[in-house]
């Protein structure tokens, strides 16, 4: 059980590291700007309607981390593991963040929101994107596979590539000039 309680607190150019961890506990309704956390540990510790503002938290190790209402803004996330953080309440919200090589694996994150968003290469498998939308985020190379992609915006994303065989994709929403990503697997030519 967590004792320390710390609320509407602002973080300003704070080093994390293992010598120098965030005290575990819950946060509340707090900023972090311009903090650094890359390969640091979160595990355990409770945010809940906080910000992440110009931060590096790549790396991070988010075991059983509680992500309640966040925003991530301008922050690098590279390689992070969502899958392993507290599916409890879950709610993120990311806007021209770098995310390349992580893992949201079997997370559901029904009505999430993406915005200018670097997504190269993460792994969406299992993954409930109901009603998600990303707005002019990059794919490459991201991995769908069971995903539940039923209502996404993809309208103004591009280089994905979407099986709908072994994706939900009902209802979801794509461009023409990117209905490419769709149908990548058998090889043809669309102009």
């Amino acid at each position: 059980m967590n004792n320390l309680t710390i609320e509407d607190q602002e973080f300003r150019g704070l080093t994390f590291s293992k010598e120098n961890v965030l005290a575990k506990g819950d946060y509340e309704n707090c900023q972090f700007m311009n903090c650094i956390f890359s390969n640091s540990t979160l595990s355990g510790i409770n945010f809940i309607d906080c910000a992440f503002i110009d931060c590096n938290l790549s790396m991070t190790n988010i075991k059983d981390t509680s992500l309640k209402t966040i925003r991530f803004k301008s922050c690098k996330l590279v390689g992070i593991n969502f899958g392993e953080c507290n599916s409890f309440l879950l709610s993120v919200y990311f806007e021209d963040c770098i995310l390349n090589l992580a893992s949201f694996f079997k997370l559901k994150l029904k009505e999430t929101k993406f915005k200018n968003c670097n997504i190269q290469e993460v792994d969406f498998v299992e993954t409930d994107l109901t009603n998600a939308s990303f707005e002019n985020c990059d794919f490459a190379g991201a991995v769908f596979e069971n995903s539940i992609l039923e209502k996404v915006d993809f309208r103004t994303s591009y280089n994905f590539s979407i099986d709908p065989e072994i994706n939900r994709i009902k209802k979801a929403k794509f461009l023409r000039a990117e209905i490419g990503g769709l149908l990548y697997k058998y090889d043809i030519k669309i102009e």
